[in-house]
């Protein structure tokens, strides 16, 4: 089992290796949880990936220099700031995950037809079980 998510996250992580060349792997990851959670504030982008506000804020400094990230104040309080993908920072992401589907299909191709289904069925089970043992975890922390 090792060898295998071994295996895939190297595949994975040869994506990401390209995009990084770019960015840190902190920016990406940051990229990623503005992306899923548009219009996040600061605050909960720090809390998101585990670091002090001060560090999140430089962090999103580089993103808006680089040109990937966007700060645009709130409404109501000028001071609330929220965060948004530029053109450029989901042009990336979707470059990052272009290249991704390439390389597992190059893996995946490379596989006979039924371990390719028998690969999709334990992913699915998998999948299943690590978000019940997720609502598990958040269920008892809450």
């Amino acid at each position: 089992m090792d060898a295998a998510a071994e295996a895939l996250l190297s595949v994975w992580d040869s994506a990401r290796e390209r995009a990084t060349s770019r960015l840190s792997g902190s920016q990406l990851r940051a990229l990623i949880v503005v992306e899923q959670y548009d219009g996040i504030n600061l605050r909960g982008l720090a809390e998101s990936m585990g670091m002090i506000l001060s560090s999140a804020s430089r962090l999103c400094d580089r993103l808006v220099a680089a040109g990937v990230l966007e700060r645009v104040p709130g409404r109501a309080d000028r001071r609330e700031i929220s965060l948004h993908l530029t053109p450029g920072g989901e042009a990336l992401l979707a470059e990052l995950r272009d290249d991704r589907r390439e390389r597992l299909a190059a893996v995946l191709d490379a596989m006979t037809s039924g371990a390719r289904q028998a690969l999709l069925h334990g992913l699915r089970e998998f999948d299943v079980a690590a978000r019940a043992e997720t609502a598990e975890e958040e269920a008892r922390t809450a």
